[in-house]
């Protein structure tokens, strides 16, 4: 048996990678100020027919409920969000800076680069209309990208703003609503052959084609640039009218990052969506955001060799080299995890051995070799690096951790550990 087209198993290195990069995404949120929120992964179908547009519909998993209510598995947050903000946007000081990082589902052909379903990190400011919180979403992007150790030779923002596109568009007397559709050819133009780009655009598509390879000076993206140049940041970031975002609620700027080699698609996008609120029935409120998705960033990593996963290793091993001291060996595991250690120890009997070997191949710092001399509070002490063994009291194990604690590479914070001893009987 195997999952379904476009969705992953995850084993627990390919888990280890998944939550490397939530960690860091996590991280660099947390810098920038943000605060995490969620929702749930069931939201009225109807939420994405006002927000969305026509084509993000074509790929929701839908059905009707029990209660015969038409429902969605959510193919983005931003409607969940928009929908949050307007309940209780009062209780909160504004500007709002809030992230997420939801698993999202949409149905459309699984390839490359793109499934069914991913984790995406979702970063917004709302109730803050001024350039700079599209200069800061758009810095804590590139931070986050910088992070993984990508740098301008890596990766690339492409700027454009859908007012330029509206000024175009007025100039060209096309109906309010005509646009939508020549917006998602525009995005679509570096994904499908020129001439169906063409057909799509009819009478405009020369005049397109020329704005995008002549281009033309946006105050709004200027200032956008400038701002980024401000932060030293502006290697990262370039002009690029080709950027529309195919979304329908975008009133703005619009961004989106790529690897500079073009070998994969987005890395990540977004843009400015002030009318969205107002929209679904709440009161109007600017806001500005983008998501980023882990599917193509960890492919992008994976190629760049920039992030290595490695498993969780327990700090201590217990080694139990007969049965009979198994209760002493058992209540010194619980009493080592009670003080915040981790610790492994065998499940069932088995030779000494094989149980030092698992310990070094599971990664242990240290392991805790119990035996009858446990009953006179003595225990063997191993370093696992260096195999250097010593007997020690039990007594002594709490400054001997503490120490270990201190140093660098060893995880966890300092604690003090007393342990009783074992009494006979």
């Amino acid at each position: 048996m195997q999952p379904l087209p476009g969705f992953r198993d995850f084993y627990p290195e390919e888990l280890a990678f998944r939550e490397a990069i939530l960690s860091r995404w996590r991280g660099t949120a947390r810098r920038y100020g943000f605060v995490e929120y969620d929702g749930p992964v069931l939201e009225p179908l109807d939420l994405y027919r006002k927000k969305s547009g026509s084509e993000i519909l074509d790929q929701v998993y839908q059905f009707s409920d029990r209660g015969g209510r038409l429902v969605a598995m959510r193919p983005e947050i931003t409607p969940t969000l928009v929908r949050m903000v307007r309940a209780r946007h009062r209780d909160y000081r504004k500007p709002l800076k809030w992230f997420s990082i939801p698993q999202v589902y949409r149905y459309e052909r699984a390839q490359r680069g793109r499934l069914r379903e991913h984790f995406q990190w979702n970063c917004d400011i709302l109730g803050e209309e001024s350039r700079e919180a599209d200069i800061e979403v758009i810095a804590l992007l590139i931070d986050s990208l910088r992070g993984f150790g990508l740098g301008p030779e890596d990766f690339v923002v492409r700027l454009s703003d859908r007012g330029f596109w509206a000024r175009f568009f007025e100039r060209h007397q096309v109906r309010e609503e005509e646009r939508y559709g020549l917006f998602q050819a525009i995005d679509k133009i570096e994904r499908q052959p020129r001439e169906k780009t063409e057909e799509a655009l009819g009478p405009l598509a020369a005049p397109v084609f020329r704005l995008i390879e002549e281009g033309e000076p946006w105050e709004p993206v200027e200032r956008v640039l400038a701002g980024l140049g401000a932060r030293g940041l502006a290697p990262f970031a370039e002009q690029d009218y080709r950027v529309v975002r195919g979304l329908a609620y975008y009133t703005g700027t619009v961004f989106e990052a790529f690897d500079r080699q073009g070998a994969f698609r987005a890395i990540a996008g977004g843009g400015r969506y002030d009318d969205l609120l107002e929209r679904l029935g709440g009161e109007s409120m600017p806001a500005v955001g983008f998501g980023m998705g882990d599917v193509v960033l960890g492919e992008l990593l994976r190629e760049k060799g920039k992030l290595e996963a490695t498993l969780p290793q327990p700090e201590i091993s217990v080694i139990i080299s007969e049965e009979e001291v198994r209760p002493a060996a058992v209540r010194l595991v619980q009493l080592l995890r009670d003080q915040g250690f981790s610790v492994d120890y065998p499940l069932h009997a088995a030779k000494p051995k094989k149980q030092w070997e698992r310990a070094e191949a599971i990664g242990a710092r240290h392991a805790l070799g119990v035996d009858v001399r446990v009953i006179e509070g003595m225990v063997e002490f191993r370093e696992m690096a260096s195999r250097k063994s010593r007997l020690i009291s039990l007594e002594a194990i709490g400054s001997l951790l503490q120490a270990a604690r201190a140093e660098p590479e060893f995880p966890g914070e300092s604690t003090t550990l007393g342990l009783p001893r074992e009494g006979k009987g």
